[in-house]
């Protein structure tokens, strides 16, 4: 009996419970009725900014000027001055050749010129005839001049302030004249000049209109990520290759510091021209994932609008936008357009 009563009791505080917080303007009811609250965006507007337009090409430096120095004949190399990697200045003595053929050519001529002045004397008094005297002025002339070339090529003197790049004989060895440097020349040393360097990019024919002598380029090196070096168009060649549809330019880099050496790897970047663009912090856009689709939200009469965009040109934090359906003045949403959907409505914060 007393189960059946404490049961009874259960069921009616059950009961009660249950009818209470079933009534009207009960906090459950409450809840169920609320207005949905309006995500808190933050905007800016959109405008238009002026930019260079920039191509790019991959390229290789090389020295601004290399020279294979040789004697202009074969002969006996008597002593190389220079080895690889001695830096050189402009007048500086780097190979001394055998001097022994010269010294027979003098002789010669000093022969000659006694000769000479013999039939001078005897052609006064008309004792010899002039051909003779011809025949050996041409002989003396002929003589002298190969006494001036031999001399010009016993001492070789570099040509201009550079590095030696590569030796290829050994003091004491016959210089013969045949090929010997990777370039299939002749010589006995090479010298590089590297205090400036020169890099040939191949261009497209599209920008020829638009590259010009002394314009400025951007030079990237992988060596250095973190550096960049300025450079200027030297020349730009005046056909194009009608195979690849591209010309080259020439572009002269400074390397007062030695940094950059000839053969290494380079990006070259040329500004082609100026132009206005619509440009916006690059966490406004969006990507929607699994695809390339980009897009981002304007607010529009207190709602989200979606719109799909192609991205441009990078400029740090900032990033060039295209699309047909943006204008100048829109209220691009760039802080909470994470959470939205489109038509979703929102509250701008300022």
């Amino acid at each position: 009996m007393k189960r059946s009563k404490d049961f009874i009791f259960i069921l009616t505080v059950v009961m009660i419970f249950t009818a209470c917080t079933n009534q009207p303007g009960s906090k459950k009811d409450t809840e169920d009725t609320t207005t949905p609250s309006k995500e808190r965006v933050r905007t800016i507007l959109l405008n238009k900014e002026e930019i260079s337009r920039s191509v790019e090409y991959s390229s290789t430096l090389e020295a601004f000027e290399e020279i294979h120095l040789a004697p202009a004949s074969p002969g006996k190399i008597e002593t190389i001055h220079v080895e690889v990697s001695d830096r050189v200045r402009k007048g500086d003595l780097v190979i001394t050749m055998d001097d022994a053929q010269l010294i027979q050519s003098k002789i010669q001529l000093n022969n000659l010129e006694v000769e000479k002045s013999r039939l001078e004397e005897l052609s006064k008094t008309g004792s010899i005839a002039q051909q003779q005297i011809d025949q050996l002025n041409t002989q003396y002339e002929s003589v002298r001049e190969n006494v001036e070339f031999l001399a010009e090529n016993i001492h070789l003197i570099a040509p201009f302030n550079g590095i030696v790049s590569g030796r290829y004989f050994e003091s004491g060895e016959i210089y013969s004249g045949t090929p010997t440097t990777a370039a299939g020349k002749a010589a006995i040393v090479t010298i590089i000049q590297i205090d400036k360097l020169k890099t040939i990019a191949s261009i497209s024919e599209k920008y020829f209109p638009n590259i010009r002598k002394g314009m400025e380029a951007t030079i990237k090196v992988d060596v250095y990520p973190d550096l960049e070096f300025t450079g200027k168009v030297l020349r730009v060649h005046p056909t194009i290759n009608p195979q690849t549809r591209t010309f080259d330019v020439e572009i002269l880099i400074d390397n007062p510091s030695d940094r950059l050496r000839p053969g290494m790897f380079v990006r070259v970047i040329l500004d082609i021209d100026k132009t206005e663009v619509l440009i916006l912090p690059s966490i406004a856009i969006l990507k929607m994932q699994g695809s390339n689709v980009r897009y981002l939200f304007v607010a529009e009469n207190n709602k989200a609008k979606r719109i799909e965009v192609t991205t441009g040109k990078r400029f740090d934090d900032k990033v060039e936008v295209i699309s047909d359906e943006l204008n100048i003045g829109d209220a691009v949403i760039v802080s909470g357009q994470a959470r939205l959907l489109d038509g979703m409505e929102i509250t701008v914060v300022q």
